[in-house]
């Protein structure tokens, strides 16, 4: 897969010790893909209990959407197969900019200006404090510190955007990346029958 595997992080496993409370990590939790994701869920769970009532469906269709686009990622990791890998990827992309539309709809219905992804970046000191936890642990630790949310709405949903933006991308990237190892490695169906015709072979 190339570079474009090394840019989301390594899809194949990996284990190791590390200075954190945990001493081994799944294989998903070194995807860049995955560790943004779990600012984006703790914020979202933030974002509605400050700014959402909690008496409404878009309060739990939020945090579900972003706990979806978090667990899809790992429970995709974790399949035998790479076609359940890039279903699952899929289930949390669009869980994903579904939880996008909800932010660019609750912009809309507050008059809040969206920025555009640079003026972020270069406004919201947050995001640069996030990607930079994000690239020095290989693997998250149990308790990243990432920084609090903004206090103003306005600075909160801008960040949430970009980072749901960022994401996004980042996902789109894994899957093309396992569709390209699928096209050239085949995926658990073909391993099961290659394993049969070989067996076939043997005892035949």
């Amino acid at each position: 897969m190339g570079n474009t595997a090394n840019n989301m992080g390594k899809i194949g496993g990996k284990i190791g010790k590390t200075k954190y409370s945990r001493t081994y990590q799944a294989g998903y939790e070194y995807l860049l893909a995955y560790k943004l994701t779990v600012p984006i869920y703790d914020y979202t769970v933030e974002f509605v209990n400050k700014y959402i009532s909690k008496f409404s469906r878009t309060c739990d269709q939020m945090e579900q959407a972003a706990r979806s686009g978090m667990q899809n990622i790992s429970e995709g990791y974790k399949q035998q197969g790479l076609k359940g890998y890039i279903k699952l990827s899929g289930v949390a992309r669009g869980s994903l900019e579904e939880l996008l539309k909800d932010y660019l709809a609750y912009a809309r219905q507050n008059k809040i200006q969206i920025w555009e992804g640079e003026r972020s970046k270069r406004e919201i000191r947050e995001i640069g404090v996030i990607w930079e936890i994000i690239k020095i642990n290989p693997a998250l630790p149990d308790s990243p510190n990432f920084p609090n949310l903004p206090d103003h709405p306005d600075l909160a949903v801008n960040l949430l955007i970009t980072l749901i933006h960022q994401v996004n991308y980042l996902i789109d990237k894994l899957i093309v990346s396992l569709k390209e190892k699928h096209m050239k490695e085949g995926g658990l169906t073909e391993e099961l029958y290659s394993k049969r015709i070989e067996y076939r072979k043997k005892h035949g």
